[in-house]
């Protein structure tokens, strides 16, 4: 995110996270929410959408997080590390979405780029048969940042060749690779993926039901607009949605510019099997009445 925006973004997120593992602190990352003592908002039916939560939207514990969700109604939480992954899965949610490395440039270092093709594959190579025998069924990946010399067309073409290489096993495994749109006006300048039309350019060359796109409702709102219909016309090709608040990435309510009450409906209407993963930054007192009143709103 860009450093005008409030609060922290996953960039930051991701980059204490890897630095806490690296020195062996992580609990030093988890400070409780100050409202995190707050009774638990009562729960709502689940509708016909799996909801998750991103877990770098909340400073909590994993285990006091899950139990919180658990009791919201959400069934998973997004966007784990594989050392994460049984912790979710024990407190009885599902991990929506699984990193495949630690990195503080993993979004900008994506398949756009040849010369980046060892390293993802080698990771994607590692992680599929863990997120296999964990039951984690999506592992994120990234178009990646503009190099210079490699056009759209390019990149594309990077995109469909090295994701191909990988697809065999994903499909083997059971795991759907999920390549995000990000947008590159606000939060990610730079980043290569950041149209619609970009990213089914790839799934269509690369052909498999294991390899599709991230759909971040709010990226793609600040890059281009049109979410309903271009969710319906590019359903085939989107294994994930993730949630936010335009302008300001915050609560997906009434303060802001998209109607997500319509937008769930019109993606339960496709009949959609993923998941719908909220990623916003709470900007109330209690983040946990955040996360309730996201997940009421995409109830239906």
């Amino acid at each position: 995110m860009s450093d005008d925006t409030q609060g922290i973004t996953r960039r930051e997120a991701l980059g204490r996270i890897a630095a806490a593992a690296a020195f062996g602190a992580t609990a030093a990352l988890a400070p409780m929410e100050s409202a995190f003592a707050a009774p638990a908002p009562e729960k709502t039916s689940p509708g016909r959408l799996k909801q998750s939560l991103s877990r770098w939207t909340s400073k909590a514990p994993l285990p006091e997080l899950c139990k919180r969700l658990k009791a919201i109604g959400f069934v998973a939480v997004d966007l784990l590390y594989a050392d994460e992954w049984a912790v979710v899965n024990d407190s009885g949610l599902k991990v929506s979405m699984g990193y495949p490395a630690r990195r503080d440039d993993f979004i900008t270092m994506g398949f756009n780029d040849p010369a980046n093709h060892a390293t993802l594959l080698k990771e994607l190579e590692t992680t599929i048969p863990l997120a296999k025998q964990a039951g984690v069924t999506n592992v994120i990946t990234m178009f990646g940042n503009r190099k210079p010399g490699i056009d759209d067309s390019q990149a594309i073409d990077n995109c469909v060749a090295g994701l191909s290489k990988i697809a065999p096993l994903a499909a083997e495994h059971g795991i759907t690779l999920c390549v995000e749109l990000l947008n590159s006006k606000v939060d990610h300048h730079g980043y290569q993926g950041d149209h619609t039309a970009f990213g089914v350019a790839v799934m269509k060359g690369i052909g498999s039901p294991n390899v599709k796109l991230l759909y971040d409702i709010y990226h793609m709102q600040i890059m281009e607009g049109d979410v309903i219909r271009t969710i319906r016309d590019n359903i085939q090709w989107i294994g994930h949605f993730h949630t936010g608040g335009v302008p300001g990435r915050h609560e997906i309510d009434g303060t802001q510019e998209l109607n997500y009450h319509a937008i769930a409906k019109a993606i339960a209407d496709l009949n959609f099997q993923g998941y719908i993963a909220h990623e916003f930054m709470p900007a109330q007192a209690d983040p946990f009445a955040s996360f309730a009143e996201a997940f009421k709103l995409c109830t239906v």
